[in-house]
């Protein structure tokens, strides 16, 4: 991909976040630049062009969804993972406590939103939960090709304590039979996930493993099943940009993630893994920037698969 391009693609994103703002229910993520703004893209052979604030650090928060779901899939199999969960998209807010789908048994919709991860996270297995959580760091660090990458543990602590309307998703999924085992370490396991810190660099050699049909392209290794990418891709587009996924199919039309850390991630399926980072997010949670910035290279470089 030309540099210039992705300069030009900057540039247009700066002119959109003064209109955002940070996350604020998350104490940590309150004070974070809103001016921040980065993007990476990663091609099929492992070549990564940066521009703005690609090395600064930040948590996935929802993006860690996208990871948290490859893992339980690769344990589990299909249909025990999606006996907790539904595929359908929802209008409803990212962690809305609302309409658990009465017509699936109470199950909430898809694994995109904050009640959907918790289950899949509830399913993910280890004989202990330090065990769990040390399955699940080192498979984000191989997806994403950073051997260092780690918990920001300020940001856990602050999810802990103040994860207040996940507790109680959590316990309603309880009583209602969705959640097997001890909640509190189901949830410690979903914090752990959402306050992996990364950069735009390591998230676009994730986002390019998913475009590369599960193999990372820094190492060669095939990480994901390729009918495992096939169906995570196609929750990134239906439910991947919270209660914005339909409009940006339209406008971006890219398998994409969002998290309210500020980072997105978006797959132009056999030809490269993009990733933005800009902490002003709009009333949707998405980083205004990122959104502008990967409309712009999709209408530029004809990248939409539809």
């Amino acid at each position: 991909m030309d540099q210039e391009m992705l300069q030009r693609a900057l540039a247009h994103g700066r002119r959109f976040v003064r209109y955002g703002k940070p996350a604020s229910y998350i104490p940590e993520l309150a004070s974070k630049d809103p001016s921040k703004l980065g993007l990476a893209v990663c091609d099929m052979k492992g070549n990564i062009q940066t521009v703005g604030n690609c090395e600064d650090k930040f948590t996935m928060q929802s993006i860690s969804k996208v990871i948290a779901l490859i893992l339980a899939l690769e344990q589990n199999g299909f249909d025990n993972v999606f006996s907790k969960v539904g595929l359908e998209p929802t209008g409803d807010s990212f962690n809305s406590t609302v309409r658990l789908d009465h017509l699936t048994n109470n199950k909430p919709f898809n694994p995109m939103i904050n009640a959907g991860a918790i289950a899949v996270t509830s399913t993910i297995r280890g004989g202990s939960l330090e065990e769990r959580k040390k399955i699940s760091i080192e498979f984000a660090r191989k997806i994403t090709g950073n051997p260092d990458l780690d918990v920001d543990y300020e940001v856990f602590r602050s999810e802990a304590e103040t994860g207040f309307k996940n507790r109680a998703i959590i316990y309603l999924m309880r009583s209602n039979g969705i959640i097997e085992g001890s909640c509190e370490e189901h949830l410690e396991l979903y914090f752990l996930f959402c306050s992996l810190a990364c950069s735009c660099r390591d998230l676009s050699v994730f986002a390019a493993t998913l475009a590369n049909n599960g193999v990372n392209p820094l190492t060669g290794e095939q990480l994901i099943q390729p009918h495992t990418v096939k169906l995570v891709r196609s929750l990134m587009v239906t439910c991947g940009m919270y209660d914005y996924s339909g409009e940006f199919a339209a406008t971006v039309g890219l398998p994409s993630k969002s998290g309210v850390g500020g980072g997105i991630i978006s797959c132009a399926i056999g030809q490269y893994g993009l990733a933005t980072y800009g902490p002003a997010l709009d009333d949707k949670g998405n980083s205004i920037g990122g959104l502008k910035m990967l409309e712009y290279l999709s209408e530029e470089m004809d990248l939409s698969i539809f």
